[in-house]
């Protein structure tokens, strides 16, 4: 798929990338994902799980690189992006130094500074605090089998209520 290819580019590259060039090449990977996959099975009444939406453009590119505020809601004000939001957003959250410490092959974003995922962080926990009605954070540092269990139990609770 095209947002694939587009991923590898952002990922794999060991080039320094423009904080706009990366930012249009990541809206271009979301915009193929929402049409391709996400709003392809919203039609259809399916439940879709995304591991990534305009929330990490937020932290990343906003946080992480410095664009301006104003610039990424323009963007996000587009029919495309702003059409769709998750009903449910599960934040798995870990201090960056210990991510540091798992990650054995590190792509070209998990090779920035430690300062950079601390900004990164810090935006999603601020994005948590600011749409908790959205926002479930999870302590990362759980192990995989209570973190699953966390995730089935929320999403029974939304599925009880008619959310999802």
């Amino acid at each position: 798929m095209v947002g694939e290819k587009i991923r590898d580019i952002l990922l794999d590259s060991d080039e320094d990338i423009d904080v706009y060039t990366e930012l249009f090449l990541y809206l271009a990977d979301r915009a193929e994902h929402l049409a391709k996959i996400i709003n392809t099975n919203l039609e259809k009444d399916n439940i879709v799980i995304s591991d990534r939406h305009f929330d990490s453009t937020i932290a990343y590119q906003m946080a992480g690189r410095g664009i301006k505020e104003e610039e990424l809601n323009l963007l996000k004000n587009l029919k495309l992006f702003s059409k769709r939001e998750p009903d449910v957003t599960f934040l798995l959250d870990v201090d960056p130094e210990e991510v540091r410490n798992r990650i054995k092959n590190p792509d070209r974003i998990e090779r920035e500074n430690i300062d950079f995922h601390r900004r990164v962080r810090k935006a999603y926990l601020d994005l948590a605090r600011k749409n908790m009605d959205r926002f479930v954070v999870i302590d990362s540092r759980k192990t995989i089998e209570e973190i699953h269990e966390k995730i089935k139990k929320e999403i029974s609770v939304l599925l009880d209520r008619g959310v999802v």
